[in-house]
């Protein structure tokens, strides 16, 4: 709750697991919460659940996505926090109808799309004073990923299972974060939006389900290899809170812990740079 009212906060991934926990903690706080998911009936179930708004749309569809900020901006006039927890793991490799690899798409290309459309409401929740905040869930993973702007839909890559693919998507967004965040950065009477990537741990939650090495740990431990869902979302609450983050724009936490270990691509500007350029291509916008 600001001076302006209660803060919008938009959730993706938010229909189960860690995102729908995090509404679900942020909404008690007294935030307006936009939930989004894929699933009809589990996004309204949850938004209903928490008094917030259920938005649904798939991110392996550009379409969707584009539907999905012309639907929140036409919504709210002013966006305090984007929350990016969509995404997951495809073990087998599976082109969308837009014609990428769809851990690419969903984890990445189409986060991007959607923040790049509500930029200009993050924007005027900066001009008011609010949080002005992009939170992008990454991962630990990011360490073996392995970005070529040549072949970013793995076409001539091994597969592996899609844990490379997953592995490259959340190192794109990490370096995506970085670049956000100096295009984003404060300058001269303009107030800044802050953006920051986070990995919220090994967490146990529908993620992976289609992955045998998921389904074998999952046998062997009985369901208890890593968090829960609840410990989880913790990071992701914390870094979407109305309060300062201990960390400059554009930094990495992993879990609660800020300058996270990256791959060292990550601190690479001119991939930095070059990711942006090709990405605003994919999804046709201007650079």
């Amino acid at each position: 709750m600001t001076e302006n009212g209660p803060r919008v906060v938009v959730i993706t991934g938010a229909s189960s697991g860690i995102g729908a926990v995090a509404a679900a903690r942020l909404a008690e706080r007294g935030d307006q919460v936009a939930v989004v998911g894929r699933n009809p009936e589990r996004t309204r179930a949850v938004a209903e659940s928490l008094g917030g708004t259920a938005f649904v749309a798939d991110f392996t569809r550009f379409d969707e996505v584009r539907e999905l900020a012309s639907a929140l901006s036409q919504r709210y006039e002013a966006i305090d926090v984007l929350l990016n927890n969509a995404g997951g793991l495809v073990s087998t490799r599976t082109d969308t109808v837009d014609g990428h690899e769809a851990t690419i798409q969903s984890n990445y290309l189409s986060p991007y799309l959607l923040t790049r459309m509500l930029l200009p409401r993050l924007e005027e929740s900066a001009r008011r004073g609010g949080t002005a905040r992009i939170v992008s869930t990454s991962s630990m993973a990011n360490r073996w990923g392995r970005l070529d702007l040549t072949d970013f839909d793995f076409t001539a890559r091994p597969w592996r299972g899609g844990w490379r693919a997953y592995g490259t998507a959340k190192l794109a967004v990490v370096l995506f974060v970085r670049e956000l965040a100096r295009r984003t950065a404060a300058r001269e009477g303009v107030p800044g939006i802050d953006a920051y990537a986070v990995h919220p741990g090994a967490i146990v939650t529908n993620f992976g389900a289609s992955s045998p090495l998921i389904r074998f740990g999952t046998a062997v431990t009985g369901g208890r290899w890593g968090s829960t869902a609840e410990v989880g979302a913790a990071p992701l609450i914390a870094l979407a809170a109305d309060s300062p983050v201990p960390a400059v724009s554009g930094v990495y936490f992993d879990r609660l812990r800020p300058n996270g270990a990256v791959a060292r691509a990550a601190d690479d500007v001119a991939l930095q740079h070059a990711l942006w350029a090709v990405t605003a291509a994919i999804v046709g916008l201007p650079v």
